[in-house]
């Protein structure tokens, strides 16, 4: 696999992980709540929790799928004319 490709997956999950965070972070807060929510997730819409665990979730496994692919870059250490 070409060093490029590589490289534009890193950004690819990099940009998801952080859209996913900005997500559940600023976009999906629920009305009056500040940081993180606590016990109060039990007095939330529960479309809006569902929504933020979702986000939440695909948050996770484009962190590690970016775990994974540095992981097997390293592992496959530099490689001529890259």
């Amino acid at each position: 696999m070409k060093l490029h490709v590589v490289r534009l997956g890193m950004v690819v999950l990099l940009l998801e992980a952080l859209y996913c965070a900005f997500q559940v972070m600023v976009v999906l807060q629920p009305p009056g709540i500040e940081g993180p929510m606590l016990f109060a997730a039990t007095t939330i819409d529960h479309d809006l929790l569902v929504a933020r665990r979702l986000y939440a979730i695909e948050g996770w496994i484009a962190f590690v799928g970016l775990i994974v692919v540095f992981t097997l870059a390293e592992l496959r250490g530099p490689r001529e004319g890259a």
